[in-house]
């Protein structure tokens, strides 16, 4: 919401103007007040336009059509002037966040929301497509969230079904990411109530799971997996899965009717918002956006009356929201969804309200939808590198990583770890800036990698977190650099990178050259020993041979290290084994990065009688190990360079757990830090865009971050300073886990 501007008029249509909402190509939406007090969003439109016969036809046919509906789940037209110099229509008002800025800034709904969400805009498309009309742009920046249901927004550009487009031949009228196939290959003959089944499917895809299903980037390659290519919902929930899909079928005829889709999601067990007797309309929220539309309740209720002398000198437009009239939805990386995710709990004093104090909180916004009637919230401002809520610019940062193939799940955890931390950032009181996530599927690959980088460098992101492997940072590395754009690293570490001299490099983990750390301290202060064995496995390349000379040079305890191989075409580990054991070894250490391969030494140290200290790293820390060795994996013990992601804060835990279900993985908290050392270089720099990216990228390495997992601190090298707190950590097999045993240097 922002002050009106000198040019703005005082009223229009008898309705005083208060503040504007948002401005885009076809002009400008105003937060109003009727002359019996009812607050509106009254779109008017640009004289350019208007000078068009043909744009005054349509829209002057739009308004007739669209005053006629009726229905809960819409937002009325309560008064309208087709005729007038500038054309305007004014729809009845009530605070609530649009479904992008809920998804975006708190990530996936849970799925008794999505089902209540999908039911009601179900029965608002039924009553559009029951007045023989098509909505043609229903997306998230059209869905309003209220305390009492959802609300189907903006018909701009809705047609009679059936009708000829007024628009030019050949062109596509929609957002893309959520239009049809129809509406992609611009066939207006086509489209009909089948196209806003298609679109409201891709709206629950993406509610359900953060991410669009025909991915994000260049709109024509939007448009062409659109087309040709199937849906991506595999963090859809299974049980909303096969009805999304059925939304989404290529073949308007094989879609299910608005009707029929709403049927099918009236499910009383898990739809809460009046399916269920005794359910408050308010129960179908989750608290964190029930605490949206109590701050947009008080926000809109407190917006005085303004003076001419109080408005702001004339500025050029704002950039355009993306619920503003009918702009299209800014363009993002080719990959994945922009998401930020559910915000992580603050201090005691700033608790989630419950659903009552919401209500109480809110109250105030009851009078008014008593007064008004009806919903419609162009309340947020404009996402992007120049909007944000309350004004706010958006500072946006680019994470990739491997989300879809073998690095998925430390891939998947780190994302949901960097959502927490923006939304974390996003709901701290006072900030100057709010945060925004672009991600990227890369896959690990390189050709994949090296396009984030051009994409993200394109846009000017203030820092990327990742790549999550050595190949695609070592692809990505140079444009990052020749960008000036910083490389935050949060899993990887390479020699290969190391001598790269890629100067805006910056690895927040400990360097795996210096994994030997944790099981020599360990082998020295608590499990002394004098002839340690390395079971030296070639199949791990350099990792395995970093291990094997530091434990060589440098014996725990100061005694004598020996080391036994093992081909890498070999997956015997008897013989090497037996000559450990020949020559007394007393602790035995495995090189190797396969938790197979681990799996195998296990039980051959098992069968051969050895009870000693038996020592590994984080790679082989993984399930198949636990599952291949089975009772001879019992007491290995690892050094990581990650925490335990359950034990670094109850908040951290509590709000993943919320958002998405299940407790953090590896690397989550590392990511949440990530985040958080990128947020305070912005700070510092004022969070201004004038030195951004390369002013972040040099700040970074002068600064001091008490992170969850450690502190982030770099030297004169710009490498992670190993002290004064440690960056590794020790694990334990137990009782078929791993159980976490704290920072190396302090376990006893």
């Amino acid at each position: 919401m922002r002050p009106l501007v000198a040019d703005d008029p005082e009223d229009i249509g008898g309705h005083r103007l208060l503040a504007r909402l948002g401005a885009g190509g076809m002009g400008v939406v105003y937060l109003a007040r009727s002359a019996g007090g009812t607050l509106v969003a009254l779109k008017v439109i640009r004289a350019e336009h208007a000078a068009d016969p043909a744009f005054r036809a349509r829209f002057r046919r739009e308004v007739t059509a669209v005053r006629a509906l009726t229905g809960r789940w819409l937002v009325p037209v309560v008064a309208a002037d087709p005729e007038a110099r500038k054309p305007w229509l004014a729809t009845e008002f009530v605070p609530g966040p649009a479904l992008a800025e809920a998804v975006d800034g708190h990530g996936a709904l849970p799925v008794a929301t999505v089902r209540t969400l999908g039911l009601r805009l179900a029965e608002a498309l039924s009553a559009v497509h029951a007045a023989g009309l098509v909505h043609r742009d229903v997306k998230p920046g059209n869905v309003l969230l209220g305390l009492d249901g959802p609300r189907l927004i903006d018909f701009g550009i809705a047609h009679a079904a059936g009708a000829t487009a007024l628009t030019a031949p050949d062109a596509v009228v929609g957002t893309p990411g959520f239009l049809s196939p129809e509406q992609a290959r611009a066939r207006a003959e086509e489209v009909g109530p089948p196209s806003d089944v298609f679109s409201l499917g891709c709206v629950l895809a993406y509610a359900a799971s953060a991410r669009r299903p025909f991915g994000t980037g260049h709109a024509a390659a939007v448009l062409f997996r659109t087309v040709h290519e199937e849906p991506d919902l595999t963090d859809v929930p299974a049980g909303l899965r096969s009805l999304i899909g059925a939304c989404l079928a290529k073949d308007p005829a094989r879609r299910p009717t608005a009707t029929r889709l709403g049927a099918a999601l009236r499910d009383p067990r898990t739809s809460p918002a009046r399916d269920v007797p005794g359910a408050r309309d308010e129960d179908w929220l989750p608290p964190a956006v029930l605490r949206l539309v109590a701050e947009r309740s008080a926000r809109a209720l407190d917006i005085p009356t303004p003076r001419r002398s109080e408005r702001a000198p004339d500025t050029p437009a704002p950039r355009p929201s993306a619920r503003a009239l009918d702009a299209p939805t800014p363009q993002r990386p080719a990959g994945e969804d922009t998401v930020t995710g559910p915000a992580a709990p603050g201090p005691a004093d700033a608790r989630p309200p419950t659903r009552r104090r919401i209500l109480l909180m809110g109250s105030a916004a009851a009078s008014v939808v008593a007064v008004g009637g009806g919903t419609a919230a162009y309340l947020t401002a404009g996402r992007g590198a120049g909007g944000g809520s309350g004004g706010l610019p958006v500072r946006t940062l680019g994470f990739q990583a491997d989300l879809t193939g073998d690095g998925k799940a430390d891939g998947v955890a780190q994302e949901r770890g960097a959502r927490l931390a923006v939304a974390h950032h996003n709901a701290r009181a006072g900030i100057a800036f709010r945060l925004a996530l672009d991600t990227y599927d890369d896959r690990g690959d390189a050709a994949r990698a090296r396009q984030a980088a051009e994409r993200f460098t394109h846009a000017g992101v203030s820092a990327v977190l990742g790549p999550g492997t050595a190949t695609a940072a070592l692809a990505a590395g140079p444009r990052y650099q020749a960008a000036d754009t910083a490389m935050v690293l949060i899993s990887v570490s390479d020699p290969r990178l190391d001598a790269s001299g890629l100067r805006t490099l910056c690895a927040t983990r400990g360097p795996e050259r210096q994994l030997a750390l944790p099981l020599i301290r360990y082998l020295n202060a608590v499990r002394p020993v004098d002839r340690t064995a390395v079971i030296d496995d070639r199949a791990a390349g350099q990792a395995g041979a970093d291990l094997t000379d530091a434990l060589t040079l440098a014996p725990p305890h100061d005694g004598t290290t020996s080391v036994h191989s093992v081909a890498a075409g070999s997956d015997d580990f008897r013989p090497a084994v037996r000559a450990a054991l020949a020559a007394r070894a007393q602790a035995v250490v495995f090189s190797g990065t396969s938790p197979q391969r681990a799996a195998a030494c296990a039980r051959a140290l098992a069968d051969a009688g050895f009870t000693g200290p038996r020592l590994g790293t984080w790679h082989i820390m993984r399930p198949a190990l636990l599952q291949q060795a089975g009772p001879a994996a019992q007491g290995w013990l690892f050094g990581t360079p990650f925490t335990d992601p359950g034990s670094v804060s109850p908040a951290f835990g509590s709000a993943h757990r919320a958002a998405y279900g299940t407790a953090p993985g590896r690397w989550a908290p590392e990511a949440y830090d990530a985040v958080g050392l990128v947020a305070r270089a912005l700070e510092s720099l004022g969070g201004s865009a004038d030195g951004a990216p390369g002013a972040v990228a040099q700040r970074l390495f002068s600064l001091t971050y008490q992170g969850l997992a450690k502190t982030l601190r770099f030297d004169d090298t710009h490498a992670l300073a190993l002290q004064p707190d440690a960056v590794y950590f020790l694990y334990q097999v137990e009782d078929d886990s791993f159980r976490f045993l704290g920072r190396y240097d302090r376990v006893s």
